[in-house]
């Protein structure tokens, strides 16, 4: 019987993994070809990347452990200024930066992670915000952050000493290379033991306590692994954009994650990334709008949940399994 239930779900196993592994070559290509084709400037991709990255590295904590954060945010404003602080005040070059945002944004989550974990449901999402919201007004009194005026001029520099990033080619294609790696590190972490025993903890986190896992350590290194990536997000785009602002840390920007993420697919490896291009897309191409941008996100989150209520990638994904 055993045998039997194995020889069947191994065929399954592996065409999943196929599939997934042909759509990440294939979103790879697309991204990397989209830029020369001149059909979409290089600025709006990259962008749209970092957010993808931020909502990839929020899924991972609400979409396979369970946990709401209302203040994710704060990573990706704290690994903004500490990058941009790095690479304006101290000289450092890009990546360097880019990993003292990291450690920065992650250091931060084992702080907010050792108060927070404890609590459960809407106990947890208020805690994270209540720390988020207190962070953020301590950077808009921090002299080195310049209050409302944020950081200004942060220098691109050259990465690793030889891909000169102020080039829009040569900063695209290193931002697009860290994105993908990131991209494999959380599916790695995903499909990984690991990963396992955060699935199962947001399925029953009683049952996981009895089986003699410790779920506070597996919560909070997840917590602070989602608060790392979401750094290294934060310390891309202060390079793409040139400068670190309080929009970042504000509540409004996790209010944001948590659309990108539901409009893609919430615990889908791709739906984050599909929900932070539509997002970013509205917002780039709606802004003549004004505040109507808000509006039409509300209608078109709203059409979204009604229409996919798995989100996007989630109803495609279940459609496409219903016709096998």
């Amino acid at each position: 019987m055993a045998a039997a239930i194995d020889t069947q779900s191994a065929p399954s196993g592996a065409r999943g993994f196929n599939t997934e592994l042909k759509t990440f070559v294939g979103m790879a290509l697309i991204l990397a070809i989209l830029p020369p084709t001149g059909l979409v400037y290089p600025y709006f991709i990259m962008q749209a990347l970092c957010f993808a990255l931020f909502a990839c590295a929020f899924n991972l904590l609400i979409g396979y452990v369970g946990l709401l954060s209302f203040g994710h945010a704060v990573f990706l404003g704290t690994a903004g200024y500490v990058g941009g602080h790095a690479a304006r005040v101290w000289g450092l070059s890009p990546e360097l930066s880019i990993l003292i945002a990291v450690i920065a944004a992650a250091a931060l989550g084992v702080v907010i992670g050792l108060i927070a974990i404890r609590r459960q449901g809407i106990y947890f999402a208020m805690t994270t915000l209540a720390l988020s919201q207190m962070m953020y007004f301590i950077y808009l009194q921090a002299p080195f952050t310049h209050g409302e005026d944020g950081i200004q001029g942060v220098p691109q520099g050259k990465f690793l000493g030889l891909i000169d990033l102020s080039k829009p080619y040569g900063l695209y294609y290193t931002v697009l290379g860290l994105f993908l790696l990131a991209f494999l590190l959380i599916y790695r972490t995903i499909n990984s033991p690991f990963g396992e025993i955060l699935k199962a903890i947001r399925e029953n986190e009683p049952r996981a306590i009895s089986l003699g896992y410790k779920t506070d350590r597996y919560k909070l290194l997840a917590f602070v692994l989602s608060a790392a990536l979401t750094g290294l997000a934060g310390g891309i785009k202060v390079i793409v954009a040139q400068n670190a602002s309080l929009t970042d840390v504000h509540w409004g920007m996790s209010g944001e994650v948590v659309l990108m993420t539901l409009v893609g697919g919430l615990g889908t490896i791709f739906g984050p990334v599909v929900g932070a291009f539509v997002i970013t897309a509205m917002q780039q191409y709606l802004a003549g709008l004004g505040q109507w941008v808000q509006v039409i996100q509300g209608v078109i989150f709203v059409a979204c949940v009604l229409a996919f209520r798995r989100g996007m990638v989630g109803e495609i994904a279940r459609r496409f399994k219903a016709s096998l």
